[in-house]
């Protein structure tokens, strides 16, 4: 019989010299590390028309398509791959070690990308490079912070204490907005020097205040095969997403693309073989036996659903403002990151009030009506998304991004606390990383997924509309063919990096030189471009917010298959 952990950590309720007493230790810094981690999931998102700008690449060329989405995908890929090996890791060797460790490692990317030496597609595999780096160090914080909150928090509190270290995972992405805005406006490398000086406070501090508080179980040494097809497999699966999403061979999109194929088939097929071998292995580093307990299971689900609805969301917003709505507003392409951030705003307020409260709340009640209601919140919000168009009034707009962070909030914490508190204490690590990596890989997912939505409805709308915009002001038949040929994809991020292709294009048609001036002003004017993409961009955003509102709700009712409150621990005493 497998020895099991210690489950309530063995110390004082007070640390020598006065200080705070070390379960509040725990939360202080755990929080600060996922704030961290997950702020530079998004920090970067919208820093790119800076980052971009500043090592001069072009976002029309069909190669830097490719850098582009790995900068924004890469990290959250790594993170989704390693969380459950690491959090493996902190059961067998000490969850505090890889996770003190994880500031160490984040620290040290964060310094390099800051010093980012090169310029062009050099630099930006410099960049990709250190973001993979990067985001070792956040998985390495990601699958231990809940484990080691678990371990030193009493069960009638861990709701609370879950609850405020998943407001700031989760508020971290949105903070991250606001932050990458106001740091890129000033220079684009400040992002990256801002989580070096975050991460240097916090690699300090947990070297100095926290030490292991559960046994270590290095006896039950490590399942490589387990490790080697999940990794490889999840990695496949991923990255397959990443490049479909790319032109291919006359395609808008790659998923025709053979390597795209395989990818997925390969990928899909090594976790199948993963989860034979962890039936067979003595000590699996992922315990599917897990699964068979209702409510981590249940939560586990409504996890994922909720991060492919959420995260789509966060990115289409980002483009909608940044390549539409502040353009058309007369915002300077230059200043469209800082505001972004700062009409995003009301999201992070609502998943601010929300988020602590039903922490707090869950440990009383237990997480079924308040996680089930939150996604229920969230899927109103995306059906009301629907009915404003591409160039809204804010007020409305504000107040449906409110009531989507609220949603998110109450969903957040009661459900993390379900989860952790169905497991038994030994497996407190892999059970915080089996939770990272549903809701890491639904992030991957779901910009995987709504970004082909988005492309599929440009690509039908938007060379009709570039046609007639560019007909209507006199450009040569042959020049609008050429413009219209364009992959919607280069089109779009053009206008999300804050750049005008339309002067380079009928340059490289010849005919830019032909035009009136009044004519030339007019085609490269900040409003033009974002006026043509408007409509066939909004003809996308219906099928996302379709999407995303059916896939909250289909959360809703996993969500309610979770059960009544269920503490572990508790239940074996019985």
């Amino acid at each position: 019989m497998q020895t099991s952990m210690t489950t309530t950590p063995a110390t004082p309720p007070s640390r020598p010299g006065g200080r705070l007493p070390y379960k509040w230790s725990v939360l202080s810094n755990t929080t600060l590390g996922m704030l961290m981690a997950t702020v530079n999931a998004s920090i970067v998102i919208i820093s790119l028309p800076a980052i971009f700008s500043s090592i001069h690449l072009n976002p029309l060329a069909p190669e830097n398509v490719s850098y582009l989405l790995w900068m924004l995908m890469g990290y959250m890929l790594v993170t989704a791959v390693l969380v459950v090996t690491l959090g493996r890791l902190g059961d067998l060797y000490g969850r505090v070690s890889i996770y003190s460790a994880g500031f160490a490692v984040f620290t040290g990317a964060s310094v390099a990308l800051a010093l980012t030496p090169f310029d062009s597609q050099a630099g930006a595999l410099w960049l990709i490079g250190w973001r993979l780096v990067q985001g070792v160090g956040g998985a390495m914080l990601m699958a231990n912070s809940t484990a080691i909150i678990t371990d030193a928090f009493p069960a009638r509190q861990r709701g609370t204490a879950l609850g405020v270290n998943q407001v700031a995972g989760l508020a971290g992405t949105f903070i991250g907005l606001m932050a990458g805005g106001l740091l890129s406006a000033w220079h684009w490398e400040a992002i990256f020097w801002f989580s070096a000086v975050i991460g240097l406070v916090g690699t300090w501090w947990a070297y100095r205040n926290l030490h292991e508080t559960a046994a270590r179980r290095p006896d039950l040494g490590i399942d490589w095969w387990g490790n080697l097809t999940f990794g490889v497999g999840l990695t496949a699966l991923l990255a397959a997403i990443t490049y479909g999403i790319q032109p291919y061979d006359g395609h808008v999109e790659g998923w025709s693309n053979p390597m795209v194929i395989a990818g997925l088939a390969g990928g899909a097929v090594l976790l199948v073989v993963f989860c034979f071998v962890e039936t067979r292995v003595r000590h699996p580093m992922f315990h599917l036996g897990l699964f068979r307990i209702q409510a981590f299971w249940a939560g586990n689900a409504a996890a994922l659903l909720n991060a492919i609805a959420r995260g789509g969301l966060q990115f289409m917003l980002i483009i909608w403002l940044q390549g539409i709505w502040l353009p058309l507003h007369g915002y300077n392409f230059e200043d469209t990151p800082l505001w972004a951030g700062i009409y995003l705003l009301p999201l992070t307020l609502g998943f601010l009030i929300a988020g602590p409260v039903s922490g707090y709340l869950s440990d009383r009640y237990g997480a079924k009506l308040l996680a089930t209601g939150g996604l229920f919140v969230m899927a109103m919000t995306f059906l009301g998304m629907l009915e404003i168009p591409v160039i809204f009034g804010y007020p409305i707009f504000a107040l449906l991004l409110l009531f989507n962070g609220v949603g998110s909030g109450l969903f957040t914490a009661p459900n993390t606390t379900a989860v952790m508190n169905s497991v038994p204490s030994d497996q407190r690590g892999v059970a915080s990383g089996i939770r990272a990596t549903f809701q890491n890989s639904g992030m991957v997912l779901s910009i995987g997924v709504f970004f082909s939505l988005l492309v599929a409805g440009l690509s039908h709308s938007l060379p009709g509309a570039l046609n007639s915009g560019l007909s209507a002001q006199g450009v040569p038949a042959h020049a609008v063919t050429a413009v219209s040929s364009v992959p919607p994809v280069g089109l779009m991020f053009a206008a999300f990096l804050g750049s005008n292709p339309l002067s380079s294009l009928l340059d490289s048609a010849g005919v830019l030189h032909q035009l009136p001036p009044a004519t030339v002003t007019t085609l490269t004017s900040r409003t033009f471009l974002p006026h043509l993409l408007s409509v066939p961009f909004h003809d996308g955003l219906v099928v996302v917010f379709i999407l995303a509102a059916v896939l909250a709700a289909a959360g809703a009712v996993v969500s309610l298959f979770r059960g009544d409150l269920y503490i572990h621990e508790e239940m074996a005493e019985r």
